[in-house]
């Protein structure tokens, strides 16, 4: 296969980094996989913790079929993040997670929450997830422009997440898309394609590469925030046979602190 790759993260303005981000990659796929944990200092990180390291652990032991290998994995990561104990607010700790499986030149994606994929083509938007939320079913409605859901003050209400409630979660599927050389897939949590927008975000990776794209990004979505920045974290992927070859194994996961 031959892809590159950058994945980063900027803390914000918060206290603490809740975000987690990682890839592997073998012969014959590579994994992407982010998470942003909520439910407090600790809580929030390890359930994001857990969420990417699941995923990462399985991917070795991945069947044929790549639909069911994710919607498996973020069962799984959901598993483990309800057996944690409850925390202060006798509620488990919960995160958003986006995951896509690169196989034989086909992206798969699934997700729960608001972190979001994107593919983009020729710096166009190609394929983007949906968010679970409060203010995605008020758009999807017709209730709010997209305007107004940008900078609604309960666009981070989200519902469906791994952990958080035990039958809340559920993994929503993308449909499959066939790559052509040049693009760019795109994994984020909100911290980073909040502030940003879409056609800004496709044009970003337009004549640079992904490294580059990707810190920019991030530097302007902290600037944009204006002191009350989240999390903003990413992980960028470009393919094609121009870009660098990977042929052995392995994983990298991002040690955010």
């Amino acid at each position: 296969m031959n892809f590159s790759i950058h994945q980063a993260s900027h803390i914000g303005n918060r206290k603490y980094n809740q975000d987690r981000v990682a890839y592997a990659y073998g012969n014959d796929a590579l994994l992407l996989v982010l998470a942003d944990g909520m439910g407090g200092h600790l809580h929030g990180e390890l359930a994001a913790r857990l969420a990417t390291e699941t995923l990462v652990e399985l991917f070795p032991k991945r069947n044929a079929d790549p639909q069911a290998f994710l919607k498996e994995g973020m069962k799984a990561a959901h598993r483990r993040i309800m057996d944690l104990p409850q925390n202060e607010d006798h509620a488990f700790p919960g995160t958003t997670c986006v995951a896509a499986l690169i196989k034989d030149g086909k992206l798969y994606w699934g997700h729960a929450g608001d972190s979001r994929l994107y593919l983009f083509r020729k710096g166009e938007m190609i394929a983007k997830s949906v968010d679970h939320s409060i203010v995605q079913l008020w758009l999807q409605a017709g209730l709010i422009d997209e305007a107004t859901a940008r900078v609604h003050p309960r666009r981070n209400q989200i519902t469906n997440c791994l952990g958080g409630v035990e039958d809340m979660f559920e993994i929503e599927l993308g449909k499959p898309v066939e790559l052509e050389p040049g693009d760019v897939v795109l994994l984020c949590s909100d911290g980073l394609c909040g502030p940003i927008l879409d056609r800004d975000l496709a044009s970003a990776f337009v004549d640079t590469t992904v490294t580059m794209a990707l810190d920019e990004l991030i530097k302007h979505a902290f600037e944009l925030a204006e002191g009350h920045a989240d999390n903003i974290t990413g992980i960028a992927m470009r393919w094609g046979k121009a870009e660098m070859p990977h042929d052995a194994e392995m994983v990298d996961i991002l040690d955010i602190h």
